[in-house]
């Protein structure tokens, strides 16, 4: 992964995938605010929300730096590449893309109660002038895979299983990787301001050790479990972090 900085948006964000970046992390003088729709939307009108409301803040296009998306039900490998066709369309129109690099962090699951119809706008984060000196980021979602650029079965964690150590192993795998994506952005635990988890396995056993203990004083925050299966049928664990200046809800 590369820390580069976003020529318009007063963030950098480090290199990820087509479909995002591993994560954001607003520049010195600007913060991070997290939007989220009480009513998720069809994600193309769910665009043209963003786009009205960062007129509204008079902040610029460039200004959005994560995405978070709901979707009916998970999808395959080859469905969820897909997908992110279209997806990554919607950014390009906007001129979010830099150097054809996709700059924005995203979080894309599939709730296992009350899904969309169809895929949704669930929340996103953008660009402000800071008024305090606290850094804030956001971390994209990451599942089960060994490999976070490899979009393939081969790649997942232990597939197949759900047992308590297939379990244990899967959330390591995903806590090393937020732990290398804030470290990536300069960042680290205590500077969270919400943790999300998305499964819909019992991983109650494996909370207080694995997951609570590693984030040191941030655990006074607590988690945030959405009953959710990460966008990819095969996987059954997935976090997101972030540690954003203001929460918002539209």
């Amino acid at each position: 992964m590369q820390l580069l900085t976003h020529p318009h948006g007063n963030y950098q964000f480090l290199t990820g995938i087509a479909p995002y970046s591993a994560g954001v992390v607003a520049q010195p003088g600007y913060a991070l605010v997290r939007a989220t729709l009480q009513t998720p939307l069809p994600y193309e009108q769910g665009f043209a929300l963003l786009d009205r409301h960062l007129a509204s803040v008079r902040r610029p296009l460039q200004a959005l730096c994560a995405i978070e998306l709901r979707l009916p039900a998970p999808l395959s490998f080859q469905g969820f590449i897909d997908f992110n066709v279209g997806y990554r369309r919607l950014l390009a129109e906007r001129a979010l893309l830099v150097g054809g690099l996709n700059p924005v962090a995203r979080t894309n699951i599939a709730p296992a109660v009350a899904a969309p119809p169809e895929p949704a706008l669930y929340a996103f984060s953008y660009t402000v002038p800071a008024v305090h000196d606290a850094p804030t980021f956001v971390v994209a979602g990451a599942g089960d895979l060994q490999d976070q650029g490899v979009l393939d079965p081969s790649a997942v964690v232990r597939p197949g299983e759900t047992s308590r150590a297939a379990l244990s192993e899967k959330v390591a795998t995903v806590m090393t990787v937020m732990q290398e994506r804030l470290t990536g952005l300069g960042r680290t635990w205590a500077e969270t301001t919400a943790v999300d988890l998305y499964t819909i396995q019992d991983i109650q056993p494996l909370l207080a050790e694995q997951i609570l203990a590693p984030l040191g004083v941030a655990a006074t925050h607590g988690l945030h479990w959405f009953y959710s299966h990460p966008p990819i049928a095969d996987l059954v664990f997935e976090m997101d972090v972030r540690g954003v200046y203001q929460e918002i809800r539209l």
